[in-house]
């Protein structure tokens, strides 16, 4: 059975790969903490600060793994901005420093990527498109990608946007806000002009499985089918949830006035991952119905 280490195993994606790749696979989850937060059977924790070289080096070393998945990154867009020290350690340095001890057994590095490396004039994106990031988040993420290449380890990355869902104690996402805000009857700003394909986090989790299960190495863009802004997102929310759609009020990026620009047409195309590992994300009504089923 191959062996693979999921790092920041309790965030969002990180518990839905674990469920995903229990079972298939012997799997050593870990992260800051001192605990799993989702209780998977079969699954070994042990806690990892990826920014800390010599505990990389001493667990992967320890533990042998075949493939190293990376879902740990600093993903606050503003907080990237203003805390730049630490986006660059977690986003790249602590990128590094899995890559080099990836590197002791040639174990494959899966690291997760994002399409803000793209400055959003001409989205979607394919894997061939030239990145051109317009804010720190977006060049860090670049800088990790290049980060993997350099260590001359195998590897795949993936690059994703939005990746929506529910969890156990996970941080805030974009369809958290809009259900928790919508259901307390709170009233919302969204923006129409901020285009992506979201994804939802366990066809995300998913899409790596199948991955990983092909042997497939290089880049690959993993998202949902439907391409659209965030308002539109927030009302299907509402749609799906019953709730009252008069909460949402439409507005500019503009209007937020953000520390971090955000590319405006983003997203990413996924023909390559269909194609070579049948890659099938729900479409976002069933993903929604999915999640009401869960909540």
């Amino acid at each position: 059975m191959r062996k693979i280490m999921v790092s920041g195993a309790n965030g969002l994606l990180g518990q839905k790969l674990v469920t995903a790749l229990a079972g298939q696979f012997e799997v050593l989850a870990t992260a800051r903490q001192d605990a799993l937060t989702v209780q998977v059977p079969g699954i070994r924790y042990q806690p990892l600060d990826i920014t800390r070289q010599a505990d990389c080096k001493q667990l992967v070393h320890g533990f042998q793994p075949d493939v190293i998945v990376n879902a740990a990154a600093l993903t606050h867009v503003d907080a990237c901005e203003t805390r730049r020290e630490e986006c660059w350690n977690i986003n790249v340095k602590a990128v590094e420093n899995l890559a080099a001890a990836a590197r002791r057994n040639m174990a494959q590095l899966v690291h997760l990527s994002t399409d803000y490396l793209f400055d959003g004039k001409q989205g979607p994106y394919d894997e061939d498109d030239t990145p051109n990031p317009i804010g720190y988040y977006g060049k860090s993420k670049l800088a990790s990608e290049n980060a993997v290449r350099l260590k001359g380890v195998p590897y795949a990355i993936v690059r994703t946007n939005v990746i929506y869902g529910t969890g156990e104690k996970v941080k805030n996402n974009f369809f958290l806000w809009v259900y928790n805000s919508l259901r307390a009857g709170k009233a919302i700003r969204v923006v129409t002009d901020q285009y992506n394909n979201p994804i939802l986090a366990e066809d995300l989790a998913e899409g790596i499985r199948k991955m990983i299960s092909a042997s497939r190495y290089g880049i690959y863009h993993l998202a949902g089918r439907e391409y659209l802004n965030r308002f539109d997102f927030a009302v299907a929310i509402a749609d799906v949830f019953d709730f009252d759609k008069e909460l949402i009020t439409p507005i500019l990026t503009a209007d937020l006035n953000q520390a971090s620009p955000r590319p405006m047409k983003g997203g990413l195309k996924i023909d390559k991952a269909i194609s070579d590992f049948q890659f099938e994300p729900r479409s976002l009504d069933t993903a929604l119905d999915f999640l009401k089923l869960q909540l």
